[in-house]
């Protein structure tokens, strides 16, 4: 079952969709976000997922996450997901997963207050604004209700043309970068000075919506090679999101 947030409904391909989101309260619901991520992860992006059941994206961080998953009311299928490792659950853990690819001494002070969000993805049918939206208000209501202050992420850019896209991407982001106490960095560096950093390149919408959110870019992009992409890493401080973000998501005022 699925601790419904917000419901709403809208148009979408194939057909018209009833959505909730919510936090998974089941095993069998964190499976199915599991099978999504795979299906996503390995199927169409062509990622290495080393894995103990064929067909669910799983690693050593699942146990210790809760699960945002948008759910069609009407099939009843896991259509959204993000997953989300609470500062309690990273010091059980050991880690959060960024620090797989970057060292995050410099956000040592952050980690009591500071929450870190993955595994974002949405079945290709959904891939509208509104399951966004949800996927979105849904993080936003966990940060409120357990008062935490930061997210932190990997957010990540397609290597398939073998970097050189990231790399322009990643030059153009100067004024979203955070200031220097903030700077993490890379385990696995991308090869910037080896890549072009010229080329048009569109940000992915993932990554356009946490910058327009108000997020920081916090140093170079790592090279994940098991999933052939550049990851940025992203830090949110609560305290700076946009207005309108806010009003819509906290439902502050201006």
């Amino acid at each position: 079952m699925t601790t419904t947030l917000i419901s709403t409904q809208q148009q979408a391909k194939p057909s018209r969709h009833r959505l909730s989101v919510g936090i998974a309260e089941s095993v069998r619901e964190i499976h199915e976000a599991q099978k999504l991520r795979y299906r996503i992860f390995a199927g169409e992006l062509g990622a290495n997922l080393p894995t103990h059941t064929p067909g669910v994206d799983q690693d050593i961080y699942d146990a210790y996450c809760e699960h945002l998953v948008v759910r069609d009311e009407n099939s009843g299928a896991v259509v959204g997901t993000y997953r989300i490792l609470s500062p309690e659950k990273a010091r059980q853990v050991g880690s959060y997963y960024s620090e797989n690819e970057f060292d995050l001494s410099r956000l040592q002070h952050l980690r009591p207050r500071m929450v870190e969000i993955g595994r974002s993805c949405v079945h290709a049918d959904y891939r509208t604004g509104t399951t966004i939206t949800l996927l979105w208000a849904g993080l936003a209501k966990y940060m409120l209700e357990n008062r935490y202050d930061h997210l932190l992420g990997c957010a990540s850019i397609s290597m398939a043309d073998g970097g050189h896209a990231a790399a322009s991407l990643y030059s153009r982001l100067g004024e979203h970068m955070s200031p220097l106490e903030y700077r993490v960095f890379p385990r696995c560096p991308l090869p910037l000075a080896a890549l072009r950093n010229d080329l048009p390149a569109e940000l992915p919408p993932l990554i356009k919506g946490y910058l327009r959110a108000g997020a920081y870019v916090c140093g170079d992009p790592a090279w994940d090679p098991d999933f052939n992409t550049a990851d940025l890493p992203i830090l949110m401080p609560m305290s700076r999101m946009n207005a309108r973000y806010a009003k819509h998501f906290l439902g502050k005022q201006d």
